[in-house]
């Protein structure tokens, strides 16, 4: 239990605003006698006390004391959000949420969801990341060129495939189940990596084990879009996105362990076991999604061709670009800038550390003032910054690769919201899984052709040049061809999700 006490000296005017019951972060309901509970909003238990301990005698100000005691309902992540939860609470309210809460208020369920499946990006983000932060050194040690590691992480995306059956099969028996056995399933394939022979047994292993990971972060964003509040929406992936941020972050950090020796990659491999406890949690706290549980139809595709062909398209553009400069960005720094494992992490985190500030403003700008004219400006700007990098040294290259991925992260929540906006409930899962599949053959398509014309060109930056069209093309068709979604229900986009008429 949290405790704040604000004790100040005001007027009759500044009495009343205190007195009055708060509609920003939470809203507060009047008991009288200047105590104020929670009616709604992300805290598991709430009351505040406002005592006069004196009034007003002449022309002498009131002295106010406000004591708050408050539990978040946020599992996990709670800690993170207390701070700034205390300093908001110790102003009289607004009416208006502070820029780092969501826009559209989040009662204690949403708030619960949301940590928890932001715990469960924390291991999808690692697992995701694994293959393409240790290819490079896995390659020294099989004696691979870029071609070949090019081709072997285009086969790893071919997992897309499986993901597609695993969200089908969401939209059959529910996110929850589907999650479940998905990360445990994910987790255990990812740790035969560490015992892999040759570049094509670790390629394969981890087809499989991506697949799961891509399945979990689908069915984490789908949640969050079927629980928040439709002007949280953005907002939530935001905060998703910024998670598997941070799984990704470890498994950068843990890139020291290549450095230990020409194996030394495959510890990082032992790592997703620590998932298997995450789903025990995930379990208990964790609810089925209320949308899903509401009476729904069967998804049928007929009538969504039209988005599912836009999305489809937006992710193939971007992932040309976006999957050679996740997977080559580490070849480039070895390879062409002489970098070790252990400064290949420390790059990472710092030019990726403050993609925080990208994503978290990306997402509250797309939920206020709309998400298309954010992702377009982010993917052009973004692009050419992560373009740069490619073609400067010393602290140049890590100015322009640090302002390049926080303008990036701003499209993120823009863009990652559409998939579960643009299609009912009934066929959110398999629409998305079939994004998923076409965006993982822009991604292949992308690594074949970035191998390829990196070995022709002896650098990886005229590849990237090329490949660079794809995300500008994308920015283009969002402008011309994206709906505006921002604060719309779910059915108002989904007519055939709407209840019945009584």
């Amino acid at each position: 239990m949290a405790r704040v006490v604000v004790r100040s000296e005001t007027d009759a005017a500044g009495l009343a605003r205190i007195l009055r019951p708060r509609t920003d972060l939470l809203l507060e309901r009047d008991l009288g006698d200047g105590t104020f509970e929670a009616e709604s909003g992300p805290v598991l238990s709430y009351r505040r006390t406002v005592d006069v301990v004196r009034g007003t005698v002449g022309d002498q100000p009131v002295l106010v004391t406000q004591t708050v005691d408050f539990r978040l309902a946020v599992p996990y992540f709670g800690f993170l959000f207390v701070l700034p939860f205390k300093h908001a609470l110790r102003r009289p309210g607004t009416g208006r949420a502070p820029w780092w809460a969501p826009p559209a208020r989040l009662d204690a369920r949403g708030a619960s969801v949301l940590g928890t499946l932001a715990l469960l990006t924390l291991a999808s983000g690692y697992m995701n990341t694994l293959f393409t932060q240790t290819i490079p050194f896995a390659g020294d040690e099989f004696g691979a060129g870029n071609s070949a590691l090019g081709v072997a992480g285009s086969v790893v995306r071919v997992g897309g495939l499986v993901a597609l059956l695993v969200m089908i099969q969401a939209d059959r028996r529910g996110r929850k189940v589907v999650i479940l056995w998905a990360t445990t399933a994910g987790s255990l394939l990812a740790v035969t990596g560490a015992l892999a022979p040759s570049l094509p047994w670790l390629t394969v292993s981890q087809l499989m084990a991506r697949a799961f990971s891509t399945a979990i972060l689908l069915l984490v964003t789908i949640v969050a879009a079927e629980e928040m509040p439709a002007g949280s929406r953005a907002y939530a992936v935001s905060l998703l996105a910024m998670s598997s941020g941070l799984g990704a972050g470890v498994c950068v950090i843990a890139l020291r362990l290549a450095d230990i020796g020409s194996r030394g990659w495959r510890l990082l491999y032992v790592i997703p076991l620590l998932a298997l406890p995450i789903v025990a949690a995930v379990r208990r706290r964790l609810p089925e999604s209320r949308r899903f549980i509401a009476p729904h139809v069967r998804g049928a595709m007929a009538g969504h061709g039209g988005r599912l062909l836009l999305l489809a398209a937006s992710g193939v553009l971007v992932n040309l670009f976006v999957a050679p400069s996740s997977q080559f960005g580490n070849q480039f720094l070895r390879d062409e800038r002489g970098f070790s494992g252990a400064r290949i992490g420390l790059f990472s985190v710092v030019i990726g550390t403050p993609a925080v500030i990208g994503i978290v403003a990306g997402g509250r700008i797309a939920d206020v003032r709309g998400r298309r004219m954010v992702a377009a400006v982010a993917l052009f700007v973004g692009t050419f910054c992560t373009l740069g990098y490619f073609f400067s040294t010393g602290w140049l290259m890590w100015l322009i690769a640090t302002v390049g991925t926080v303008i990036s992260a701003a499209a993120i929540p823009a863009l990652g919201v559409y998939g579960p906006e643009l299609f009912p409930t009934g066929l959110r899962g398999r629409a998305n899984g079939l994004v998923a599949v076409t965006s993982l053959l822009g991604s292949a398509t992308g690594l074949i052709l970035c191998g390829v014309l990196a070995d022709r060109f002896g650098r990886i930056g005229p590849a990237m040049s090329i490949l660079s069209v794809g995300p500008l093309l994308l920015a283009v068709l969002v402008l011309a061809a994206y709906p505006e979604t921002a604060g719309k229900e779910l059915e108002e986009l989904n007519p055939e999700d709407r209840p019945p008429s009584p």
